[in-house]
């Protein structure tokens, strides 16, 4: 498969992702060859769902018994970014589970209907103290329901974390 695209699939439309924030590229972003560098995407997806967790789940990364670990990321970079560019940060929950939560997430050049990069974050939530994985908290929860791809169903537990 000589083209990119059969293997990646075509990107998701804007209108998949219930949740947009938009992010200012900085000039550190970019690396040397003059675009945004593969691993600031993946910083990009860590702000755009904290954020959401902070603001929306009440989420107190200082003090909260009970955190969100980052166990798994992936990115697919489909054309560059860089600066300065304003990047559209969209997310939708792919899967709410008893512990876990599986974001989809893609990053679009401000008004670009196709995205720049897609991929995927997934939290385990462990209490702070043991690293032991616990339910997702209530309020964390409820912030997350509306963005589930499959509504409310998909908040049933699906096996383990």
């Amino acid at each position: 498969m000589a083209d990119g695209a059969s293997v990646r699939g075509a990107a998701p439309s804007r209108e998949a992702y219930p949740y947009v924030r938009t992010i200012a590229t900085r000039w550190m972003d970019n690396d040397a060859y003059g675009h945004v560098n593969n691993v600031t995407y993946y910083s990009y997806f860590d702000t755009l769902v904290n954020e959401h967790l902070i603001r929306e789940g009440g989420l107190d990364i200082a003090r909260d018994p009970v955190v969100g670990v980052v166990v798994e990321t992936r990115c697919t970079f489909r054309k560059s970014l860089s600066f300065p560019e304003r990047v559209d940060a969209a997310m939708r929950v792919a899967r709410l589970g008893t512990s876990s939560v599986a974001y989809d997430i893609a990053l679009f050049r401000e008004g670009d209907a196709e995205a720049a990069a897609t991929g995927a974050f997934v939290h385990v939530w462990v209490d702070r103290a043991t690293q032991r994985p616990v339910p997702v908290p209530p309020a964390i929860r409820a912030a997350l329901l509306p963005l589930t791809t499959a509504g409310p169903a998909s908040s049933a537990p699906a096996g383990p974390a």
